[in-house]
């Protein structure tokens, strides 16, 4: 519980930080949102100004930051300029994509584990061969001819899966664009459990188990594998934030009406509170997921939680 504070309270000027530099790179920009809002049709300057001065645009930076964070700490992440909550016009967006991205790390973590684990154990052989082949193509394909290939192939020509929307819900509407967004996190997972179990399976604890007799799957499951997630929950739990915001290409081809295709839309509009709202969420999420990343370091290995203590 002490190290978990210490955690929170580490991130708390992370936050800040984090949301201090987006909401600069945003608000900071050329041009003027309201005359983008207004668009070809002329706005008399005192609308302009009134405009300006609800949204605090006629303010320093900092003091426009100071408003917008004094409301997130109140649950508010502020108003589009058009007048609608940020969080209202997010809330069944923000859904989609974490169903989405849910899906696709679960494809990553049962997957991804799979195989490197089957690599690790066959080092050398065809399966490993095989594994690094695949894992290295997948790499190297861009996610957009992943998708467009998966949504010909496995959902026009076999009918496998629905091929566009969320009319059939989950899992149904979201297991193939899941395997596509998930797609490039599975390789890396892979291919990290197969080295740090290579790497395991050398190690004189595991000669010392197998000395004493004990059975090899118990060897590989309790110890070796054990060990060897250390890397693998690091890179998932930082993923996880990575497939919650890497999503605008996986939506558009799949037309899911998640946060990607909105942020999308709001940097074309120029809503700089969307946009903003947005990220404030997705550095919520990446805080949590290396919090629980942490906490974990000391279940699968004991020498960590007695350094902690």
């Amino acid at each position: 519980m002490r190290y978990a504070a210490r955690r929170l309270a580490q991130a708390v000027p992370v936050f800040v930080v984090t949301t201090f530099l987006i909401y600069t790179m945003v608000f900071a920009l050329p041009g003027d949102p309201m005359l983008a809002l207004a668009g070809d049709k002329p706005v008399p300057e005192q609308v302009l100004a009134v405009m300006r001065q609800r949204y605090h645009l006629d303010e320093p930076l900092l003091v426009q930051y100071g408003h917008y964070m004094l409301g997130v700490f109140h649950g508010d992440l502020g108003e589009t300029f058009t007048g609608q909550p940020v969080s209202e016009l997010l809330q069944d967006r923000w859904a989609v994509t974490a169903q989405l991205a849910l899906t696709a790390w679960v494809f990553e973590l049962l997957v991804g584990i799979g195989l490197g684990v089957l690599a690790g154990l066959r080092r050398g052989g065809a399966a490993d061969t095989a594994v690094l082949a695949g894992t290295t193509f997948v790499i190297a394909v861009p996610v957009f001819v992943v998708g467009y290939t998966a949504q010909i192939v496995l959902g026009l020509n076999l009918g496998l899966f629905p091929t566009a929307g969320t009319d059939d819900g989950w899992p149904g509407s979201y297991l193939l664009p899941g395997m596509v967004l998930g797609s490039f996190g599975l390789a890396y997972v892979a291919r990290l459990t197969r080295t740090s179990l290579v790497e395991n399976l050398r190690a004189d604890y595991v000669r010392t188990a197998t000395a004493k007799g004990m059975v090899r799957r118990r060897v590989v499951g309790l110890h070796a594998l054990r060990n060897s997630l250390i890397p693998v929950v690091t890179f998932l739990g930082v993923d996880f934030g990575n497939l919650m915001a890497g999503a605008v290409v996986t939506e558009g081809i799949f037309n899911l009406p998640g946060i990607g295709q909105q942020v999308f839309q709001s940097i074309q509009l120029q809503e700089g509170p969307v946009v903003v709202g947005v990220v404030t969420l997705l550095v919520m999420v990446f805080i949590a997921a290396n919090l629980a990343v942490d906490l974990l370091y000391g279940v699968l290995d004991p020498r960590i939680r007695r350094a902690r203590a």
